[in-house]
């Protein structure tokens, strides 16, 4: 079992470097906004596989924790990209 955890989080550890180039990388606003939002989702499940791993599973209060400051965090971001297009778009009439 515990091997089994420890590859789970090697692998997290890789999905979250991809995570991590995407948002430096990506395109648009929002390609960035979702791999934050990936980032942050594997960063909860890291923590709990963590938790589990040193047996401690009181990390998972710290993980669903972290998960509504994520979510929280994101609807945030979302709303201030959202009102900054549009001041943009009334700059532009």
């Amino acid at each position: 079992m515990t091997a089994m955890l420890a590859v789970a989080t090697i692998a997290l550890l890789a999905v979250m470097l991809m995570a991590l180039i995407r948002a430096l990388s990506g395109p648009t606003v929002f390609d960035r906004i979702l791999a934050v939002n990936m980032f942050g989702t594997k960063t909860v499940l890291l923590i709990a596989v963590y938790g589990f791993l040193t047996g401690r599973p009181d990390f998972l209060d710290l993980s669903i924790f972290y998960a509504l400051i994520n979510f929280i965090g994101v609807i945030a971001v979302l709303k201030f990209v959202e009102r900054v297009g549009e001041n943009d778009e009334a700059e532009k009439s």
